[in-house]
């Protein structure tokens, strides 16, 4: 598939891509104590350079933010030493990478919280039909409920907002090339975007433009702290979920055209670079309308990533159509350091180990060989 679309060059920011095959956010969970990213994770990353460009696994951006044990940080001096050596590994490899600045919110459990506390949310609602993930001893853990969380006031509000900038210029500090604000997943920003989850009456809730205030302010920060054209931000609009049970990718919303066009008119207005789109990945999950993709393109003009379940053939179609720019691919990624070149050669896969995928070493995380003929 040398000639697939995949293949062509693209901007992004200040940097010009090689192709258009993205490493999109993928949770790991092999920080060391202390939350610090470790050699292995820099192996991983640097395996995987020859992507477009890479986004990390979320990074918490204070220690509040983290729902699931051993994954990264981006907020203490160790951890931004940690990222330093990743960074560095995949510029070894001419690799772009960007930083996915994360908080979980109330997708949380006491036992991650400083002092055993609540978890912060936009309301004192518990989230529903997903876990968070304790250690229960030296590398083993759980999946637990999340423990009921507490709201937010206005004045811790506005201090999270400066934590996100600040995390953004740590992860400058750190070498990355730009960062990525995780507003999907059900997770923190998308708490406050979600009428199911933010039930607030102040300037923060209620109508969609004061749900999407959280949202706009902290685009505004990071973007003023590094700059948008070093920004982008992640949405996971669901439009029907065939199986409830898989609804802890995200909130599903009473009319999710309107409300993610809106939040996307946000990004346009401060003129970050990209908007990633994670659609539903599970079997037979139903596809994003075609009318949604159009409106995205129409109301923003960076450039738009999306990730799914995509083959190469199904990438090469979304881009044809111009309606994408960039599509990442998670799964495969994970399992073939050296994807863009077997899709190139038509070169077989690797399979997927998914009993690897949290936790643990390097199995299942630096072992996967690249192909030899």
């Amino acid at each position: 598939m040398k000639d697939s679309l995949l293949f062509s060059p693209t901007r992004l920011g200040r940097h010009t891509l090689p192709n258009r095959m993205v490493l999109p956010p993928l949770t790991r969970q092999r920080a060391a104590t202390g939350d610090v990213p470790t050699d292995l994770m820099a192996q991983y990353y640097a395996q995987r350079a020859s992507a477009g460009f890479m986004i990390s696994e979320g990074a918490q951006i204070e220690p509040r933010g983290q729902g699931y044990a051993w994954t990264p940080g981006l907020y203490s001096a160790e951890q931004i030493a940690g990222w330093r050596k990743v960074t560095d590994a995949v510029h070894a490899q001419s690799g772009v990478i960007f930083a996915q600045l994360w908080h979980v919110g109330r997708v949380s459990h006491a036992l991650l919280q400083p002092g055993q506390q609540a978890p912060v949310a936009p309301s004192a609602l518990q989230a529903q039909k997903v876990k968070a993930f304790v250690e229960t001893g030296p590398g083993t853990g759980e999946l637990v409920a999340p423990t009921a969380p507490r709201a937010l006031t206005i004045a811790e509000i506005a201090e999270l907002v400066e934590l996100y900038a600040q995390a953004a210029r740590n992860a400058i500090e750190a070498g990355f090339d730009g960062v990525e604000i995780h507003a999907a997943n059900g997770y923190l920003v998308n708490q406050f975007i979600s009428a199911h989850a933010n039930t607030r009456s102040d300037a923060y809730g209620g109508s969609l433009d004061k749900r999407l205030r959280f949202l706009r302010e902290v685009v505004e920060a990071v973007a003023q702290a590094v700059g948008p054209d070093r920004l982008g931000v992640r949405f996971t609009p669901l439009f029907e979920s065939t199986d409830q049970d898989r609804v802890y990718i995200g909130l599903v919303e009473d009319d999710p055209h309107h409300t993610y066009i809106e939040a996307i008119k946000v990004l346009e207005q401060a003129g970050v670079a990209y908007l990633s789109i994670a659609e539903a990945d599970w079997d037979q999950a139903p596809d994003l309308p075609l009318s949604f993709r159009r409106a995205v393109r129409a109301s923003f003009s960076g450039r738009i990533l999306y990730a799914g379940r995509y083959t190469a053939e199904r990438a090469d179609a979304l881009l044809s159509t111009g309606l994408a720019d960039l599509v990442a691919f998670g799964r495969s990624f994970i399992a073939n350091p050296d994807l863009p070149a077997r899709i190139a050669h038509g070169w077989p896969l690797n399979p997927l180990r998914a009993e690897t995928l949290y936790g643990g070493g390097a199995e299942g995380l630096t072992d996967y060989p690249v192909y030899t003929a």
